[in-house]
């Protein structure tokens, strides 16, 4: 059987893919408040989350819009990379410290997540617009 080359995707659809994640992250799911889980998962952080979780989690949603955006800008896409990856490895050590309990398929959602910051890894290593 022969390989088939196909071309590598434009770099501006790499781009939309990863912001559209973001976008639905922050804007659905957290300041629309879309996802009850991710409400559930900030409220189990002790002495923070029953207080100040609804807020947290809007807050964070408007970090992840603003991510989506700066994805796509394509400024510093290094930096935006190594900020998305921060952003998400922080947000993934704490939903298992402290909510693993509740979350559906801990395993699922980090293998996800990685292969995800890998696609934003790819778009922060490849320069121009």
């Amino acid at each position: 059987m022969h390989d088939v080359a196909i071309a590598f995707p434009p770099l501006i659809v790499m781009r939309a893919a990863v912001a559209a994640v973001w976008l639905y992250e922050g804007l659905w799911c957290k300041v629309l408040g879309r996802a009850q889980l991710e409400a559930q998962v900030v409220a189990k952080v002790p002495r923070f989350g029953p207080r100040f979780g609804q807020s947290f989690l809007k807050a964070l949603g408007v970090i992840e819009v603003v991510l989506a955006a700066w994805v796509i800008s394509a400024v510093y896409p290094g930096a935006c990379a190594t900020a998305e990856v921060a952003l998400l490895v922080v947000l993934n050590v704490n939903g298992l410290l402290w909510s693993r309990d509740i979350i559906p398929d801990p395993a699922g959602m980090i293998v996800k997540n990685i292969a995800f910051l890998v696609l934003a890894w790819a778009c922060g290593a490849i320069p121009g617009r």
